[in-house]
């Protein structure tokens, strides 16, 4: 992936002859959109988890992430008309948050910067793509960090207390969400907008 990972890639859109740029106010008001949105995401599944985990434990908890996450994401999309989820390159549901090519680069090239020293809060990126179909779109990724609290069910399995074990290899016998270290990415929010066509 070229360039810096904080840096949002604009499309330079120029009326010809008027030296009016059309996109970068757009892009940077897209971007202030979706950081805000995936920030609300963030926000509201961690509150949740953390009521939950206080009032129930650790092993009720995580129906949290199964139930409420995708009714969090699911309310974003559809008041935004985007395409809102949590993706990562080690889901715990293969059927959910599996990350597409796009998604994986941006992953990857979080991990990198993490190893570089930088940290997970600090990472995001921006890129319009126009995709097989000619449809274009906004793309966004907001790396999420692994929390000591995220290790109780993401961390090294047998370090996990005996219920939490329990709890995840019955609700997900494919888990590959552990292992994890505090200050690792985990995985990211993605946003996908859909832009309109460009002008022939």
């Amino acid at each position: 992936m070229h360039g810096t990972i904080l840096k949002s890639v604009l499309l330079s859109a120029v009326v010809a002859g008027s030296g009016t740029v059309l996109a970068e106010v757009d892009e940077a008001a897209r971007t202030e959109a979706a950081r805000n949105a995936s920030m609300e995401l963030i926000q509201k599944l961690g509150g949740t988890l953390q009521q939950e985990m206080k009032t129930a434990g650790p092993a009720a908890a995580i129906t949290v992430c199964r139930d409420v996450a995708p009714q969090i994401a699911g309310e974003l999309s559809r008041r935004n008309g985007w395409r809102v989820t949590r993706v990562s390159d080690r889901v715990r549901n293969p059927m959910l948050g599996m990350a597409d090519d796009w998604e994986a680069g941006v992953l990857e090239e979080f991990h990198h910067q993490v190893e570089a020293g930088r940290k997970p809060a600090e990472l995001e990126f921006t890129e319009v793509v126009t995709e097989a179909d000619g449809q274009r779109y906004f793309r966004y990724m907001k790396a999420i960090g692994t929390k000591p609290v995220c290790l109780t069910c993401h961390g090294e399995r047998e370090q996990m207390p005996a219920d939490v074990r329990q709890a995840i290899e019955s609700a997900y016998p494919h888990d590959q969400a552990v292992g994890y270290s505090a200050g690792q990415v985990r995985g990211a929010v993605s946003i996908k907008q859909p832009l309109p066509a460009e002008d022939s």
